[in-house]
């Protein structure tokens, strides 16, 4: 039984050779994910609680493609007036939301998210 322990333990040791070699190609590419760019700090949406923010609508937003997912980065600046930026698929609803405000003439917004994962959703609450 010990010899069975130390044999799995051996399948899940970090620094076995192997698996240092691809955790370090991971974190390469997670410190090239923002694809050379320096963005601001991604604002929070935390379940239960209402965010408030203003779209910085001047220029087009960036895109950012995935291998299923495109995204694009929204521009924003927070309450508390400091700029971060929103990642949003573009087939969330909240990114067709904010685009038609966008036509409207519309900047800020109060966005409460509810539930996590799959279940996620986002309410922009008119004023």
């Amino acid at each position: 039984m010990e010899n069975e322990n130390t044999q799995q333990n051996t399948n899940i040791n970090p620094k076995a050779e192997e698996t240092q070699e691809w955790l370090k190609e991971e974190l390469e590419k997670l410190e090239e994910s923002n694809h050379g760019e320096d963005y601001p700090e991604s604002l929070k949406f935390e379940e239960g609680k209402i965010v408030y923010f203003n779209v910085k609508f001047a220029e087009k937003f960036k895109k950012w493609e995935g291998e299923d997912v495109v995204k694009r980065i929204i521009p924003v600046i927070d309450e508390e007036g400091n700029e971060k930026v929103i990642w949003l698929n573009v087939k969330n609803p909240l990114y067709q939301e904010i685009i038609k405000a966008g036509v409207e003439g519309r900047t800020s917004f109060k966005v409460l998210r509810t539930g996590q994962n799959k279940e996620t959703r986002y309410t922009v609450i008119q004023e």
